[in-house]
């Protein structure tokens, strides 16, 4: 017998689009030598191409093509009967043209999903900002196990990128608003197609330049919703008192912002103007999260902390692991006292 829950281990993996290297192959040739029957792979097939959340929202035409071919191979090397399902269903495949975006569906505890589009390539667009990188899943994970820290508070997030944390907070949280930013034209694009493709409706944007008021069902649902969420383009080196002033958060989040020395200047100088316009608030708590690709990197990060008075601490690793990764990051959280 199939070990219980090797289906649903290929689907987590297979939805959110891991690298099928990650995949529990070896369990499955162990099971089909054992119960060399159809019944495991058909089971397979309806949990991950066939699931009604990859046939609305496909991983890339390459990634399905791939998994598929490895699914036939593993099947052929038990020497059992053709299985017409896994031919007809790869036929279909060969058929399709590649997109340069593809869909990745995150499941969360809950089971509900976590819908991205994103793009093929890791830069796209002359930003990195299109994909979902694994500081935000982390970051997502955790806020997830704390998520008394968002519940009705105002949260901002600084560089948002396509949306995969404040998403994944707004549903599982309970913030009462959830400010995404980021700067990239691109990503501000992908980032409300992400929102809306996962239910949400935004409100007319109060720190852009130009607003738009809607009428009709849209504003309706608005009005009703929550959390109200709000999309902002925010160039931390150029941010207004005024826009400053509409923000006022509770809550800052960011995930993977601090990679590059220019950048990390700018962050600070970012978190350093929220702190003067708090309009009497009481000061915002501040976590980031990041993976430390260059230790020289992260230490000038709290070294520049240091020099501007802003106090950190590191976050404790937290238990849950929801989210599947290639390899497992090394991601730090740090909590800021601004």
């Amino acid at each position: 017998m199939a070990e219980p829950g090797l289906g649903l281990r290929f689907q987590r993996r297979f939805l959110a689009a891991r690298q099928l290297r990650s995949f529990p192959w070896a369990e499955l040739e162990q099971s089909l030598r054992t119960s060399p029957g159809s019944s495991l792979l058909v089971d397979i097939l309806q949990k991950t191409i066939l699931h009604p959340l990859c046939v609305k929202y496909p991983p890339s035409t390459k990634y399905r093509r791939c998994f598929l071919t490895e699914l036939i191979k593993k099947h052929e090397s038990t020497a059992a009967e053709p299985l017409d399902e896994l031919y007809d269903t790869l036929a279909g495949i060969l058929n399709e043209e590649e997109s340069t975006h593809c869909y990745k569906n995150y499941l969360l505890p809950t089971g509900e999903p976590v819908t991205l589009s994103e793009s093929v390539a890791i830069i796209s667009g002359g930003t990195t900002g299109l994909v979902t990188w694994d500081a935000a899943l982390h970051l997502a994970e955790w806020a997830i196990e704390n998520s008394a820290v968002f519940s009705n508070r105002t949260v901002l997030e600084l560089g948002s990128g396509i949306g995969f944390t404040g998403i994944a907070i707004c549903k599982t949280c309970s913030p009462k608003t959830y400010i995404f930013s980021d700067c990239h034209p691109c990503v501000l694009r992908e980032l409300t197609e992400n929102i809306r493709l996962n239910g949400f409706v935004l409100e007319p944007d109060t720190t852009r330049h130009i607003q738009t008021e809607s009428q009709g069902p849209e504003a309706e649902a608005r009005n009703c919703q929550t959390p109200k969420l709000i999309v902002a383009e925010l160039d931390w080196g150029s941010v207004t008192e005024k826009q400053l002033l509409d923000l006022q958060p509770d809550v800052i989040v960011a995930a993977d912002v601090v990679y590059d020395p220019e950048i990390i200047l700018a962050l600070i100088g970012m978190l350093q103007k929220l702190s003067t316009f708090r309009a009497d608030r009481k000061r915002p708590e501040v976590y980031i999260a990041f993976t430390i690709r260059n230790p020289d990197t992260y230490h000038l990060f709290q070294t520049e902390l240091d020099r501007v008075g802003i106090g950190w601490q590191i976050i404790p690793a937290h238990s849950n692991s929801i989210f599947l990764y290639d390899v497992q990051p090394n991601v730090t959280i740090l909590q800021l006292f601004i």
